[in-house]
């Protein structure tokens, strides 16, 4: 096998890529030569993060806008990817919602439904318009950004949480659709990354150091730890693996905090 992890050629969309985790994958997927569509709701952020990647050697990036949301604007984002790319051979679902930080009793009934529209039905959708298409080459990797939280209770985020577990099945019953036709469906389930989206839960310097005291590595996570695995995920490395988790915490889900 002649570096497994070379996607020359294959056309990749990440959605939530102008910033954080997202923008972490595509830039990791971009290095190892992968054209890739930048997407996110606002088109001025992900111009700003495709002309980053394009500065670099590797493969391009397109910035398309699209809130995840919209059905309607991810079919658009869909078509104008295929346009661009000619083919969509990885799909990464990194945006997400969240809300509401609170315990579940005083979450809003909208609250909850954006939870579940846009980091659980937003994917379905997208793996819908995207795996068929995977599925007639033959050939293909979905990967869905999960969490950790997706494993184990929390009085703040419970509802983010519910709606991460559900993606942990959903990966793995699309694995089981699409996988006799060569597409492959997995879970990244990052632990604490240092991202806006999780500044609440690591801002606070004793708030982190509580949500490191189980942490064997002893420090937070840092968006490009996630890129590695996905860009394992989306490359013929990982080509027999396929409804999977797994977890990038730095081993917070081992042990027991505070022991």
């Amino acid at each position: 096998m002649t570096n497994p992890f070379n996607l020359t050629g294959r056309g990749a969309i990440i959605t939530g890529s102008s910033r954080g985790i997202g923008r972490a994958i595509a830039h990791g997927l971009a290095a190892q030569g992968a054209d890739v569509i930048v997407s996110s709701r606002n088109q001025d952020a992900c111009d700003l993060v495709a002309e980053e990647i394009n500065a670099l050697s590797g493969g391009h990036a397109t910035a398309i806008a699209a809130n995840i949301g919209d059905k309607a604007a991810l079919e658009n984002l869909v078509a104008r990817s295929t346009d661009r790319l000619g083919a969509i051979d990885i799909l990464v679902c990194n945006a997400a919602s969240n809300p509401y930080y609170g315990p579940m009793a005083g979450i809003s009934d909208d609250q909850f439904e954006k939870i579940l529209r846009n980091n659980v039905l937003a994917n379905h959708w997208l793996a819908s318009m995207i795996g068929p298409r995977m599925a007639e080459r033959g050939h293909g990797s979905i990967i869905l950004i999960g969490s950790i939280g997706g494993l184990r209770g929390s009085p703040v985020i419970g509802a983010y949480n519910i709606s991460k577990a559900a993606d942990f099945q959903l990966a793995r019953n699309l694995a089981v659709e699409y996988g006799p036709a060569g597409v492959r469906v997995n879970c990244i389930a990052p632990g604490l990354i240092r991202t806006d989206f999780a500044r609440a839960l690591w801002e606070d310097s004793d708030n982190l150091a509580t949500a490191l005291s189980g942490t064997p590595m002893g420090r937070i996570g840092e968006p490009d730890d996630i890129a590695g695995t996905a860009v394992f995920l989306a490359s013929d490395a990982s080509r027999y693996i396929t409804g999977q988790a797994i977890v990038v915490d730095g081993g917070a889900t081992v042990t027991v905090g505070g022991i």
